[in-house]
């Protein structure tokens, strides 16, 4: 989850007292300048700081003990690791990268891709063997100029059969050839006599640097004589704000009256894209409460001597002067599903104090911290990075609260109508009768009817392995592009 926003937060470094040792950088101190980069700046913004003695500001009685600690550390990324919070069941999502060119990249949508999204399930009566499902097919991409559609299943790859042991080091290459299969389920509800049957058949992908589009299709309904705009958005990437404006303009000019946001495979991306999508939707809350920020006690006391202002996010009617084309809606339909994270799910949070948010498909990731980019430079800022390597660290920085305070959602946020995909039978994404649009489009027609919840004995049973956000390093993502408020010299 990412804010961008022009604002220049005014306060001091001498708000924070974190200086606990004399910073000896200049003075040829002893401890790795890179696990001195990693220390300081987690020492200065980690959400979770409080809650990790090793970044107390009086953790270290003398220079030498701080150089001594920084030495005992193999690499930056296990002294990182060894300062993260809780990993498996709090902070899952700070992270540390020896290439900050790849992470500017993919938060810029701009990845390494063939174009194929897909999930990995184990086989029928097998505990290593996998099939693959293709979700979904990215346009003017080798997958789509191949011919591979959504639905085809894959059991092998250049003739390797898929198993738990071989799936990384053969999706992850960058180029192979996709060995299709057909998926037999014997006319049986269950999985206990279902078969891989080869197609003998293979397509042949290759990844190349790809931008991807996050509005990835649109689409206009008459339901019972009422216009429903259809969206389905696959990451807030700030590059395309422009085009989700145009996307809603069209839905203006249409006089769309309900609009269903699908967000099934959106795992997160910038908070101000979040802003602006969910002031689309609306229009009529302008300068109201969109987020509150909680940060660690240090950030958060002086944000709030300073300017409790700093603190909020609002609705805006705007970006960067260009007027947003807003639907004034009072209700949403959202389809999200467990691979939905972070700023989609905070686009569901702050959004459902004020309008109906009808939730249709899965409980949600569970992300609701925001991260920034931390680079090696006096100030943590990208402008004199320092040039002898290229780390960065992605830390938490704060949780996100709605405006009536809610936050903590660990286990993700829970749909109004529980609904999967049917994996063995997909459908068309952004027609009409695929599973969960229709779901959305049904209580459209006949608000008042009730929609019972579809998981049938056979997708119950299928067991979900692995997806493709798998070989994603900064996949449910929610950053902030915010000045951090300090002039700090190393």
């Amino acid at each position: 989850m990412k804010i961008k926003t022009p604002l220049i937060l005014l306060i001091v470094i001498a708000f924070l007292n974190i200086s606990c040792f004399e910073d000896k950088d200049d003075n040829q101190i002893t401890g790795s300048s890179i696990n001195d980069f990693v220390w300081k700046g987690m020492n200065l913004v980690y959400l979770y700081k409080d809650n990790v003695p090793n970044l107390a500001n009086d953790a270290f009685n003398s220079d030498e003990a701080y150089a001594n600690y920084l030495n005992g550390f193999s690499s930056p990324e296990d002294l990182f690791e060894s300062l993260i919070y809780q990993r498996e069941t709090v902070d899952r999502f700070s992270w540390i990268v020896d290439d900050y060119i790849a992470l500017e990249q993919q938060l810029a949508g701009v990845t390494t891709s063939n174009g194929m999204e897909f999930k990995l399930f184990l086989q029928p009566n097998s505990n290593t063997q996998l099939i693959g499902i293709v979700t979904m097919v990215l346009p003017n991409s080798s997958a789509s100029a191949s011919g591979l559609i959504r639905g085809d299943v894959f059991s092998g790859i250049d003739g390797n059969p898929l198993t738990i042991d071989n799936y990384i080091s053969l999706l992850g290459s960058n180029a192979y050839a996709l060995n299709l299969a057909n998926y037999n389920d014997n006319g049986t509800s269950t999985t206990t006599d279902d078969t891989i049957v080869s197609r003998n058949e293979s397509i042949s992908l290759a990844k190349v640097q790809y931008t991807e589009n996050p509005i990835f299709t649109t689409n206009i309904f008459n339901v019972g004589g009422q216009n429903v705009g259809y969206l389905m958005y696959n990451g807030f990437t700030a590059n395309f704000d422009e085009q989700l404006n145009n996307a809603f303009a069209t839905f203006k000019s249409s006089n769309v009256q309900h609009l269903v946001l699908d967000l099934r495979y959106n795992s997160g991306g910038s908070v101000n894209s979040a802003i602006l999508l969910s002031s689309m939707i609306t229009g009529q809350f302008n300068g109201e409460i969109f987020i509150t920020e909680q940060w660690n006690s240090e950030f958060q006391a002086a944000f709030e001597n300073e300017d409790p202002e700093l603190l909020i996010s609002r609705f805006v009617n705007n970006d960067d002067g260009a007027a947003l084309n807003s639907l004034n809606l009072q209700k949403v339909y959202v389809i999200a599903l467990e691979s939905s994270a972070s700023a989609s799910e905070l686009v569901i949070n702050a959004l459902d104090p004020y309008i109906n948010v009808i939730h249709i498909g899965e409980n949600t990731a569970g992300k609701y911290q925001a991260s920034t980019t931390l680079y090696d430079s006096p100030d943590f800022s990208r402008q004199g990075a320092n040039p002898s390597h290229s780390y960065a660290m992605q830390p938490l920085i704060f949780k996100s609260l709605n405006k009536v305070g809610r936050t903590d959602y660990f286990d993700g946020l829970t749909p109004d109508v529980e609904l999967s995909e049917s994996y063995l039978d997909l459908g068309i994404i952004g027609d009409e009768n695929e599973t969960l649009l229709a779901a959305a489009l049904a209580d459209i027609q006949s608000p008042t009817a009730k929609l019972a919840p579809i998981k049938s004995e056979k997708e119950a049973s299928l067991t979900l392995f692995k997806d493709s956000n798998s070989f994603k390093p900064f996949h449910n993502e929610m950053y902030v592009d915010k000045k951090l408020p300090f002039n700090i010299s190393n």
